[in-house]
């Protein structure tokens, strides 16, 4: 296992691979006009692609291939999943109608759900508990990147050919990665039993009474959760720039996509390499520096609602609602790696990236859409306004759950629960 001596090296690939990871998700959205036209779908189908469909299949997934990865080889696993989500987005470009899409995209997410819950616990066993939180950063910095990338790439690569074709070099080039990947050897046998191994089910139960027993971890799989309702308003968000605040489509749709890919980069970096500086000085840990991080930004996020469109603060509180949620996965991954056992790191990260799909992402959307219908029918002034500034409050509750996790934290005197030495 001579790569683990490179860890460097090893943070660089994984973020090359979660950059492909979320180009290769966004390029729906990238080609949104071009793939509705080719496939002739209404927008509610159009919708079931970019949000059911993925959210529930990666939600689910990322269990399973979570428990595959505390079981089995990580880049083994990584590079597998790799290998189907880039022959699903290969496949993607030959789709002629609107289910073969659907399943298409089903396996793109289902391969994708292998990436980050193998990472993340690779990651915390390769770096240093002070220098966690900046590699866990750096990773997630591949969320706003390829977010970024995937509409450079649809204005310009797309634009010279077409969508399809885009789709096709996409997994040609995730192929090339993943091959190498899976002759990549790990031995973790000596971390499970033969047993333990081959069971699926014993293995969720133990995450489960983890989870369940230890308060801190708890509460901040709670916090991380409601931190992404941000992203479910931010669904709503130019709808209600237009709408309510009376700003121009075309105009506020180019700075929501620079601003979102600046200030989401800068908070992937900023909030893990400060939670490693600050977390250490504060009672409480990471949990302590989230919810400090939460307070901070909340000020920002609720003038944003209320203060003059285009003005200096609205455009701050603007970027403090992108900055927040990336800020947050630092902190929030290292923490509840050093709480939990190194055998069941990767179930443990896929059980919280199930609960935000689920709960943030898929409920929390739909709830969002449909509390805007009802106020609309209801003949509110500002029906979007109104519920946006609830659901960044949900988001600004979540500074009680760090809080709360950090006491237990403190009371429990929780170690971080090491069976091997990390990488220094």
């Amino acid at each position: 296992m001579f790569w683990k001596k490179y860890p460097p090296a090893v943070l660089g690939l994984l973020l090359v691979i979660h950059l492909l990871a979320h180009i290769d998700r966004n390029m729906l959205l990238g080609f949104s006009p071009q793939i509705i036209e080719d496939l002739a779908l209404s927008n509610a189908q159009y919708g079931f692609l970019v949000g059911a469909v993925w959210v529930l299949s990666f939600g689910v997934m990322a269990v399973l291939m979570g428990t595959l990865a505390d079981r089995f080889s990580r880049p083994r696993v990584i590079g597998a999943g790799v290998l189907i989500w880039s022959l699903c987005t290969w496949a993607s470009g030959y789709a002629q109608s609107f289910e073969q899409m659907v399943v298409a995209r089903f396996f793109v997410a289902s391969g994708e759900a292998a990436l980050v819950p193998a990472a993340v616990a690779l990651l915390a066993e390769l770096f240093s508990e002070k220098r966690r939180g900046t590699a866990m950063g750096l990773f997630f910095m591949g969320i706003p990147l390829g977010v970024g990338c995937s509409f450079l790439l649809a204005g310009s690569f797309g634009a010279m050919h077409d969508w399809r074709t885009t789709f096709h070099a996409l997994g040609i080039l995730g192929v090339a990665i993943a091959l190498p990947l899976m002759l990549l050897k790990e031995d973790r046998s000596h971390l499970t039993s033969q047993e333990d191994r081959t069971s699926f089910v014993p293995q969720v139960r133990s995450v489960l009474r983890v989870v369940s027993s230890n308060h801190a971890l708890s509460f901040t799989i709670v916090g991380i959760v409601l931190v992404h309702l941000v992203f479910a308003s931010f669904s709503f968000t130019q709808l209600w720039l237009v709408n309510e605040r009376g700003m121009n489509p075309a105009g506020i749709a180019t700075k929501i996509g620079a601003l979102q890919l600046v200030f989401g980069t800068l908070g992937a970096v900023a909030g893990g390499a400060m939670g490693d500086r600050v977390a250490a000085k504060l009672r409480g840990g990471h949990a302590s520096f989230m919810a400090l991080l939460v307070v901070i930004c909340a000020p920002l996020m609720l003038a944003y609602r209320f203060v003059p469109a285009g003005s200096p603060l609205f455009y701050i509180g603007m970027c403090a609602g992108f900055f927040l949620p990336l800020a947050i996965y630092g902190p929030a991954l290292t923490a509840i790696t050093g709480m939990t056992p190194q055998n069941m790191r990767s179930t443990v990260t896929g059980f919280t990236m199930l609960s935000i799909n689920v709960f943030a992402l898929a409920i929390g959307t739909v709830a969002v859409g449909m509390a805007a219908d009802y106020f609309i029918k209801a003949r509110a002034t500002a029906p979007l306004t109104g519920v946006l500034i609830a659901t960044d409050a949900l988001a600004i509750s979540s500074a009680l759950f760090f809080a709360l996790a950090a006491r237990a934290s403190r009371r429990q005197n929780v170690p971080a629960m090491e069976n091997v030495q990390p990488v220094r």
